[in-house]
């Protein structure tokens, strides 16, 4: 099968390797839409020890299964695998697993590929009026989901939450269209790029702004640098909440002293429990997240040029879908 394959720091292979084979609850996918990740973009600059090269990554994927009794079903993919047995994977915290896998981590290659295998339970059944590519965002959309879902909990009920997302990448995005989905609510998007501002408000009908004026009930930092967290520590209100979706870097940023002054709450959030996901996917299908017509789509045979673009800031949708399949 045909791949692209992480080979060392900003290079990027596209040739052939072996496919994977299905065994035991695995079943085999091919892959028809592929999503590249912000965390696929750490990994590419050798920013994540995590994906070591040589290494498939991508775990973004809608597909259809090829074999057994449910070939030809079309289903998008939950990638994170665990044991369902653990304490948390019992409390339907599959996410916080110790013992969780990730397509695009070792042991588990990727799917930016032709064919990726995953157990049974990670698949998801499409509608055949739901196109693929819009399946493939249930993982991003399912990561915003999750975190916007425990900051509202973590809110008091009498309130009517005023809403800031930072970062207009497909996660800041999603948390908007979550945020919609939830409740609708007074929602601003901090966005630096000028372009993709302009994007977000002229196709997505977001309220992007460069600098963000007040103070707000619930944060969502979906970017995660130290400059974000000190945006998101100053302009929450007293009493409010933080959602620390992004992994950009480790450290830096947070004012402590005045989140513990103002009994400030910070929720770190880790990908989405299945039925997070399963969540995400049905709102999907039933068009509850907008027409999720802002992505761009590319072959899979030019995934190191889309990777040079979006490293350059020439990108500025907030999503590039690889095909496989040309």
């Amino acid at each position: 099968m045909k791949a692209l394959i992480y080979d060392a720091p900003e290079q990027l292979g596209y040739r052939d390797t072996r496919p994977p084979a299905a065994e035991g609850e695995d079943l085999l996918i091919r892959i028809e839409a592929v999503g590249i990740c912000g965390s696929d973009m750490h990994a590419y600059l050798g920013h994540d020890d995590r994906r070591p090269a040589p290494l498939i990554l991508g775990h973004e994927g809608a597909g259809v299964i090829e074999g057994g009794p449910r070939d030809g079903e079309r289903v998008t993919i939950n990638p994170l695998v665990t044991c369902g047995t653990c304490p948390a994977c019992l409390a339907g915290r599959e996410n916080l697993c110790a013992t969780r896998q990730i397509i695009s981590m070792p042991p588990r290659e990727g799917a930016f590929a032709q064919y990726v295998t995953m157990p049974a339970r990670n698949l998801v059944t499409v509608p055949e009026a739901t196109p693929l590519t819009k399946a493939a965002l249930a993982e991003p959309l399912a990561v915003s989901w999750h975190g916007v879902r425990l900051g509202l909990a973590a809110l008091p009920d009498d309130i009517t939450p005023r809403a800031l997302v930072i970062g207009g990448g497909a996660i800041g995005l999603a948390a908007v269209l979550a945020l919609r989905a939830m409740g609708g609510y007074d929602i601003t998007l901090a966005e630096p790029q000028p372009a993709r501002r302009a994007f977000l408000r002229d196709r997505c009908a977001v309220h992007a702004v460069e600098t963000p004026e007040g103070l707000f009930d619930l944060v969502v930092d979906a970017v995660g640098f130290a400059a974000t967290r000190a945006r998101a520590s100053a302009l929450t209100r007293p009493g409010g909440v933080i959602t620390h979706i992004g992994l950009g870097e480790d450290a830096g940023g947070l004012d402590i002293r005045r989140m513990t002054l103002q009994e400030i709450t910070f929720i770190g959030t880790y990908t989405y429990t299945a039925q997070d996901f399963r969540d995400t996917a049905q709102a999907i299908f039933d068009n509850r997240l907008g027409p999720l017509d802002w992505t761009e789509t590319r072959n899979l045979s030019d995934g190191a040029e889309a990777f040079a673009d979006l490293r350059a800031g020439r990108v500025a949708s907030p999503k590039i879908i690889l095909r496989p399949w040309g």
